[in-house]
């Protein structure tokens, strides 16, 4: 016999209202085909178990989406199946008492399916399927028994093929609400892990899962990038996230970004490019803090090694004004509190010009900033004396002092670089040791020296 089934091409994008079947006959022949629609139905009921059977297989022989689903929980699927043309073939014969019911059916299979991964276009391929073989078997019921009536479901066959789209568009609906939220539940767990894991107070117990969370190796080696943008107006509030451009190290990966200030992103803001010379490596998960934007980064470098941190820090550009900290390297997804407090240690032994400081070339500063009143004290001890004299002369010996250490005491490297000469430096360095009473040559006196520096500077001591 002819097939009278219809090819569904169109792809639906929602759930659009379907003409029920019609109660007002606009004649005696749609009368008559939905009498002969009713019949087959009615045998369809009859034997649903047979018709789910085959459905079932061939969904597993037709559509690759299904398989995993069948081959976990057949019987799961089975009562799906069943549960889902029960309540459609009894659309057919009394579409007000079914209705809802099919509705609900259709929904609840979009947000499951949705829940275990299935792609849509399977989804709603099975639909399509089931509509196309419960057609086909009432146009062979109706063939059985009187083939002369076949005709007559001409008239009906857009009514059923329009249920099949609207519930096409309902379980469509469905499953990409379902997917919003489970997408905004996964990215909410991401976001917490991620926050534990800097603040350190994940539970050893949970790392394992949280690897597998963010696609991080447990035992893996990283470090924390810590960002702080120039300081803003009164009226804004919170940290900001400033467009760096980062190296392709860290350039943004799949899976983990999400709206902007929500906290956990692949990358920091908009604008961001890649910078040329450092090879590909995994993304950063950034996170926003109080005061600062935390980044992990993944190291994939030798340990021991710094040439990994020193390529992040130069290729590193962001706005004027910038702060960024790089913190020591640690072991483990378990050591990363550690590595966030490194890194807000680096981001504070910072100048706050801006500029991008790695804490490992900067433990000395990092001294002073770990502990702001010993350092503020030192400051006054060592400096103190100078700050009798006229603003002017004292800022011309801490600079000619800060010069002279910067060139690993030169006094004539100093000189080239304040633009004087030599006799001119050591004569600012005798006044500085006969005012505060120190020995630039005695080692102790000149580490106080420049500690007392490095206060002043990061401090304002």
């Amino acid at each position: 016999m002819p097939q009278v089934v219809r090819s569904r091409i169109a792809v639906l994008h929602g759930a659009h209202p379907a003409a029920p079947l019609p109660r007002s006959f606009r004649s005696l022949a749609d009368r008559e085909a939905v009498e002969v629609l009713h019949r087959a139905a009615r045998v369809l009921v009859a034997s649903l178990p047979v018709l789910t059977d085959r459905l079932v297989e061939a969904l597993y022989a037709q559509e690759p989406g299904y398989r995993a689903a069948i081959d976990s929980d057949r019987a799961e699927v089975w009562q799906e199946v069943h549960h889902s043309l029960r309540h459609n073939v009894g659309s057919l014969i009394q579409p007000r008492e079914f209705r809802e019911a099919a509705h609900r059916t259709s929904r609840w299979i979009g947000e499951i399916r949705a829940g275990q991964g299935v792609p849509l276009d399977a989804v709603l391929h099975a639909f399509r399927m089931g509509g196309a073989m419960v057609w086909q078997d009432l146009v062979d019921e109706t063939a059985r028994r009187d083939p002369d009536d076949v005709r007559l479901l001409v008239h009906v066959a857009a009514d059923v093929w329009n249920f099949v789209d609207e519930h096409c568009g309902i379980v469509a609906d469905a499953y990409r609400q379902a997917e919003r939220r489970l997408s905004w539940r996964r990215e909410n767990q991401q976001r917490l892990m991620v926050a534990a894991l800097l603040d350190g107070t994940a539970r050893i117990a949970d790392l394992c899962e949280a690897a597998a969370m963010l696609g991080l190796p447990e035992q893996g080696r990283y470090a924390v990038l810590a960002v702080a943008s120039a300081p803003r107006g009164p009226q804004q509030q919170g940290p900001a996230r400033p467009p760096l451009n980062l190296p392709a190290a860290l350039s943004p990966g799949e899976g983990l970004s999400t709206a902007p200030g929500d906290g956990l992103s692949a990358a920091p803001g908009e604008g961001l490019s890649t910078a040329p010379g450092v090879p590909p490596g995994p993304a950063p998960l950034w996170h926003t803090g109080p005061d600062a934007e935390f980044a992990i980064l993944r190291l994939t470098g030798e340990a021991g090694d710094p040439g990994e941190l020193h390529a992040i820090a130069d290729a590193l550009d962001a706005p004027a004004g910038t702060r960024a900290g790089i913190g020591s390297p640690v072991d483990g997804l378990a050591a990363l509190g550690d590595a966030r407090r490194l890194a807000e240690t680096a981001l504070r032994a910072c100048p706050a010009s801006g500029g991008t400081v790695v804490l490992d070339e900067h433990l000395p500063d990092a001294l002073v900033v770990s502990s702001p009143a010993l350092g503020s004290a030192l400051a006054d001890r060592v400096l103190g004396p100078l700050d009798r004299l006229d603003p002017s002369d004292r800022d011309v010996i801490l600079e000619t002092l800060t010069a002279w250490l910067d060139a690993d005491g030169s006094a004539q490297r100093a000189g080239t670089r304040l633009y004087c000469h030599r006799n001119t430096v050591l004569n600012r360095l005798r006044r500085f040791e006969q005012l505060t009473g120190r020995c630039l040559t005695r080692p102790r006196d000149a580490v106080e020296v420049s500690l007392a520096l490095a206060a002043r500077r990061l401090l304002g001591a």
